[in-house]
């Protein structure tokens, strides 16, 4: 989306919409994609990982779903962004229910009720895509126009819809996600350079050459080529994976850490000076980028050979040795030569790193580290950002990934 501020809405009138805890996920099984040879898992029992991801999903579901848009409609409330529904949260939305789908019953009507909500509500510049925000009342607002973040993970939440669910049924989840796939090759890729775009309202001077990294997604792109047989998505993934390498080696050679937004796009990419889009570390790992070990390393423990997995152990190795390997001294947000910009911790620096950890041989003890941080954490019901990220992380750390 354009700008989305962690700030604290207030959402009364949403709340008597909330999905209680009836259907939980109950005892998970694993049921997961295969990973790459080498992967490391947590060493806590499958049993005690599968409580924990009952714990976040059943926590979600409580605080997050709601109701109140329509009959058959489920949507994620979004309490710490600056509306009350965005994108993103909508696309986790569906990619969570979809891999829940076969431990959780209700996760087939989540599913169609959160892609009954996004459908309601098109941009108005590619109607195949979603309009980015919508206000309390579920009225379209700020524009009504895409981010980019957002149909990725929707195109993508329906590509796994169609693994778990097939799509022979009341909706033909493949068909719907060839839509949204060929509608972000239109309006949300750069067709010169072969970067994503903010949204499908940065076509301008001013915009058209930047682009956000927690958007490079290879396993998307990867699955989006597979799903399409467009061979231009693999130019796609390329393209990004060969701008981490340079951005890592020309401005973050000691932490591997990148940027939340980048420009030059079509010349050599550089982070973004500050207040480029949304604050001052625009041009730093902050809020967006801290989704970016998660979005890389994921892809290297899925597709063997993956450029991403030398780029994820760069930013573990770094990480691991800056807090002297105490996750509780992972920070919110910092420089990509490796300084503090924001104190505190939250779970979307802490468990992003976990998925980095997981590629890295040497990394038993750390992921063991982090992954009894995650389990600690008590969730925050303001925080859907960081709760559908954990959630996320640890279908990942449990074996219960499932790959497009």
């Amino acid at each position: 989306m354009k700008k989305t501020l962690r700030t604290v809405l207030a959402a009364a009138a949403l709340a008597a919409g909330l999905v209680g805890t009836t259907g939980s996920a109950g005892a998970v099984t694993q049921q997961g994609s295969p990973s790459v040879p080498g992967t490391l898992r947590p060493s806590a029992s499958q049993a005690d990982q599968d409580q924990v991801l009952t714990k976040y999903y059943d926590f979600w579901k409580k605080n997050f779903l709601t109701t109140k848009c329509g009959a058959g409609t489920y949507a994620v409330l979004s309490k710490d962004a600056d509306h009350s529904f965005v994108a993103e949260g909508e696309g986790y939305g569906m990619t969570i229910a979809a891999m829940m789908g076969g431990k959780d019953s209700q996760a087939h009507a989540i599913f169609d009720g959160l892609l009954k909500f996004v459908k309601a509500h098109p941009s108005v510049n590619n109607r195949d895509l979603h309009a980015a925000e919508q206000d309390a009342n579920c009225k379209s607002v700020n524009g009504s126009d895409s981010a980019t973040d957002g149909d990725l993970e929707i195109a993508y939440g329906l590509l796994i819809a169609d693994r778990v669910w097939g799509s022979a049924g009341a909706v033909n989840y493949r068909a719907e996600a060839a839509r949204v796939i060929n509608a972000i090759k239109k309006s949300e890729i750069n067709g010169s350079t072969k970067f994503t775009l903010l949204g499908d309202w940065a076509n301008d001077a001013q915009y058209k050459n930047s682009t956000r990294s927690s958007d490079w997604m290879p396993g998307h792109f990867r699955a989006f080529e597979k799903a399409t047989g467009d061979a231009s998505w693999g130019s796609v993934r390329t393209r990004q994976e060969a701008a981490v390498t340079q951005l890592q080696q020309q401005y973050a050679p000691n932490t591997g850490l990148l940027p939340d937004f980048v420009v030059g796009t079509n010349s050599t990419p550089k982070p973004a000076p500050a207040n480029f889009l949304e604050g001052k570390y625009d041009g730093a790992y902050s809020w967006n980028a801290c989704r970016d070990p998660w979005r890389l390393g994921v892809d290297a423990i899925s597709a063997p050979n993956s450029a991403a997995a030398a780029q994820v152990r760069k930013m573990n190795t770094w990480i691991k040795q800056t807090t002297g390997g105490d996750p509780a001294k992972i920070s919110t947000g910092y420089t990509l030569a490796g300084a503090k910009t924001e104190s505190g911790e939250h779970p979307c620096f802490t468990a992003s790193f976990a998925v980095a950890a997981m590629n890295d041989p040497g990394s038993q003890a750390w992921l063991d580290k982090l992954w009894s941080r995650i389990a600690a954490f008590t969730p925050d019901s303001t925080d859907y950002y960081g709760v559908g990220i954990t959630v996320q992380v640890v279908l990942i750390l449990t074996g219960n990934y499932v790959a497009a």
